[in-house]
């Protein structure tokens, strides 16, 4: 009797184990964030359907007119144009030069960082040096100076943008795979004779998504903002595409009598933005428990 209660007392004072979570769903960061980010898809998808109006017909008797007036939820602008039809529209530009920049950095970048961490030596050191050069110049003006380079237009500024972003997936990917190499697993692999290939690609690729998805989801946030940045200096997509920075760059003659123009489409920029940097924050948390615990800790 005695004996079954040593036993099952010790039992009956654990508490049970929670199954680890693969869905963000327990983290309202980043339930709010993909909220965010998939609501901007799915008007972008749906943009031709549920538009109110064309985002390209100017209407020389209705400039500037403020939010529910005219049969215009959100006013038009400085032409004219209906302000909400041209944000709907819009999302597709802005989607893309997020996604896209992020997506071809993270290729080039990540390749060129595995094969630096990997092969050290000489190549290494230049890689690096080539790194430190471009970080030694502000991103904006980087990529200013590069579309001024190449012209306006959208490829160019897709171009400035993964030549400014490349070197951060890069630096992240080499002090990775540097560190991985020391790893017992891949030390075994090469004494076992593999292909320094099939070692990177086996042992040490799989390790690095991790840090990848979450810089890389919070480095659309920030594209989010250089983008509608180099789109306000008309270096993005030209009039008349409906592009949320030339939308806030056009609004700019109407800050006195119609002030919505430019802050309506600021303030659209400014959502993204968070919502992507939310959704990274999430997955962060998702992928590093340790990350939320110290957060969590210092509040």
């Amino acid at each position: 009797m005695s004996a079954t209660k040593a036993t099952a007392a010790p039992a009956a004072t654990v508490p049970p184990r929670a199954r680890p979570r693969l869905r963000l769903g327990g983290d309202t960061t980043a339930v709010v964030g993909g909220a965010i980010v998939a609501g901007t898809v799915l008007i972008a998808l749906l943009a031709p359907w549920i538009a109110p109006a064309d985002p390209l017909a100017t209407d020389p008797s209705a400039i500037g007119l403020g939010p529910f007036s005219g049969g215009h939820l959100l006013g038009t602008d400085e032409v004219g144009r209906d302000i909400l039809s041209r944000l709907m529209h819009g999302s597709r530009l802005a989607l893309l030069v997020a996604v896209v920049p992020t997506l071809l950095a993270l290729l080039i970048g990540g390749a060129l960082g595995l094969v630096s961490g990997y092969v050290g030596g000489w190549l290494d050191s230049v890689l690096m040096r080539l790194f430190d050069v471009m970080f030694s110049f502000p991103g904006i003006l980087l990529a200013l100076g590069i579309g001024v380079a190449l012209g306006p237009g959208l490829t160019s500024m897709v171009i400035a943008m993964v030549v400014v972003t490349v070197p951060e997936f890069g630096r992240i990917v080499r002090g990775s795979v540097v560190s991985l190499r020391q790893e017992q697993y891949v030390e075994a692999a090469a004494v076992l004779g593999y292909r320094h290939r099939r070692i990177a690609l086996r042992h040490i690729v799989p390790n690095l998504l991790g840090p990848l998805v979450v810089f890389a989801t919070l480095q659309t946030g920030r594209n989010v903002i250089l983008g509608a940045s180099l789109a306000f200096l008309g270096l993005g997509a030209q009039p008349p595409a409906p592009d949320w920075g030339q939308m806030l760059s056009g609004g700019r003659a109407l800050l006195v009598t119609s002030p919505h123009v430019a802050t309506i489409p600021g303030l659209v920029i400014v959502v993204l933005a968070i919502g992507f940097n939310l959704l990274g924050d999430g997955v962060r948390d998702r992928l590093d428990p340790r990350s939320r615990t110290a957060r969590r800790g210092r509040s």
